[in-house]
């Protein structure tokens, strides 16, 4: 007999490792830089250039590139901006480590910062990280047996999910704005964010579609020295070349928005009133394939002992790939900013998720929205302020058919924010949080992986009864009735007239051996 055999690709999930990691500097004002008068806010982006494991540590090294906004200690106090970076190295505890691809799955960062004197600040920062562990790994399912005698053969139908194709890109975006005509030129960039939004991945033949927004922020200096800002939503869409994709697949993705960058340049006329916008979106895409197979579960001969192997094969089975939104509305009082806040010109957000928990219907994702907004203030001499603050949120993220074993991808996004003063001291803040799941149950799977014809003892031939006279257990089914008996299925619902392969507990039956001449 010769066992015929598939492979299948499945992508192995190791435990996300967690590691937090501080940094405690002091930071003196450059010569060329004024005295700072009051810090306004600090602002900061965590990058890392190297992930590689040594021994049981995975080592991780970058830099935090940081940005103070202050206002200078002169008479007439002006808004001016610090810039620098701290390099990092961490070395973070791995359990097991084995063959697996480490990558940066979640980052998130606290900055502050506090004056020691005009010419010293002191500056703390707070990262936490998530590390995914994944290894791709190929496992056998047995389609078929072959034999040159008659062979008897259970096939079960599955619906295998397959791993096709994994892929990292990078998607690089530039792109570039104008100044309305109400506003000054620019002279100095102060401040500037820029912030992925409404990320869409469409697959199509040899290709994935990219589409989403920018939104940009940038504060600056006119040549006037007024300080001004200007926000726009930048719309970009292209494409990533990914050989064997096709419109039918399934895919899990990963991103992160790196390497933004703003910078002032001329427009048509010459003038300093075009913003340059450059960012590279980094893509971790894995591609699925679903495949209808029929299995072979068990087999059996009628003049041959079969003597069959098996193992237990874990695959997986598609349950949901769902792409939901969940809406955030909260109107907060803000008694410490009545007298001072005249408008918000920018607001940022972003998503801690502090529990996942599958429940009867799907995800329950439940987590905080940290917000900031600045703000313009009744005082010439400190016009900005910041505000930072949680906002608590729960999402349910429907599977019908969830299970507490089963396997599932997340990840989320804030799509949009609005911060709008309601009233005198009252704030109201409206936020959309994109989730996108891709949810699938493990099934283990009792593979036939020998299988080998060999004749009966005499004496064991001999023993086997020519008719059965039986009575139908709970648990019983015609195909192993069939198999213990030296039988069909067929000749079992034929000699006691069934309809059904379907039997009641308690029915009685007879069951005659196949190769007695009574049949």
């Amino acid at each position: 007999m010769e066992i015929v055999k598939r492979a299948i690709r499945l992508m192995h999930e190791g435990k996300c490792i967690y590691d937090q990691f501080q940094l405690d500097e002091d930071y003196n004002v450059p010569d060329a830089k004024e005295d700072v008068g009051n810090v306004i806010e600090g602002t900061v982006c965590v990058k890392t250039e190297d992930m590689k494991l040594v021994e049981n540590y995975l080592k991780i090294s970058g830099k935090a590139l940081f940005k103070i906004l202050y206002m200078t200690a002169s008479l007439d106090p002006q808004p001016a901006v610090l810039e620098g970076k701290l390099p990092f190295e961490e070395m973070v505890y791995v359990e097991q480590p084995g063959e697996e691809e480490y990558f940066l799955k979640n980052l998130r960062t606290e900055f502050s910062v506090s004056m020691v004197h005009s010419r010293k600040l002191s500056l703390h920062l707070l990262t936490e990280l998530e590390i995914g562990r994944t290894q791709m790994i190929s496992e056998e399912v047995t389609e078929d047996v072959e034999s040159e005698h008659a062979v008897y053969k259970k096939m079960k139908k599955f619906r295998l999910l397959g791993l096709s194709d994994t892929k990292k890109d990078t998607y690089r975006i530039k792109e570039e704005i104008t100044l309305p005509g109400t506003k000054e030129s620019i002279s100095q960039i102060l401040l500037s964010e820029v912030s992925g939004r409404k990320l869409e991945l469409r697959p199509g033949t040899d290709e994935v579609t990219v589409r989403g927004e920018l939104q940009v922020f940038c504060l600056y200096l006119s040549e006037e020295s007024k300080a001004d800002w200007v926000s726009q939503v930048i719309p970009y869409e292209g494409k990533l070349l990914c050989n064997g994709l096709t419109e039918g697949m399934f895919y899990s993705v990963e991103h992160t928005l790196e390497d933004t960058l703003v910078d002032i340049r001329m427009d048509e006329d010459g003038e300093m009133r075009a913003l340059g916008i450059e960012a590279a979106l980094q893509v971790r895409l894995f591609v699925y394939g679903e495949e209808k197979l029929e299995l072979l579960e068990d087999a059996y001969s009628l003049d041959k002992k079969c003597v069959l192997e098996t193992e237990e094969v874990v695959v997986e089975e598609l349950l949901m790939q769902n792409h939901s939104k969940s809406k955030i509305t909260e109107r907060l009082s803000l008694p410490e900013l009545k007298d001072e806040i005249l408008q918000v010109c920018h607001s940022s957000a972003d998503l801690q998720i502090e529990k996942m928990e599958v429940q009867d219907g799907g995800i329950l994702a439940e987590g905080i929205l940290n917000v900031s907004f600045l703000y313009v203030k009744a005082n010439d001499e400190v016009p900005f302020g910041v505000w930072k603050g949680m906002v608590p949120f729960s999402a349910m993220l429907e599977c019908r058919e969830g299970s507490s074993d089963m396997k599932y991808d997340v990840t989320y996004a804030v799509e949009q924010l609005a911060v709008d003063l309601a009233g005198n001291d009252e704030v109201e803040i409206k936020a959309v949080v994109a989730f996108r799941s891709f949810m699938r149950k493990a099934e283990k799977i009792q593979m036939v992986t020998e299988a080998a014809l060999v004749d009966y003892e005499k004496e064991e031939r001999m023993n086997q009864p020519g008719i059965v006279g039986y009575i139908v257990k709970d648990g019983d089914d015609l195909w192993s009735l069939a198999k213990k008996y030296s039988t069909t299925e067929e000749s079992i619902l034929l000699n006691n007239e069934l309809l059904s392969k379907e039997l009641k507990t308690g029915d009685k039956i007879l069951i005659f051996r196949e190769s007695l001449s009574i049949l």
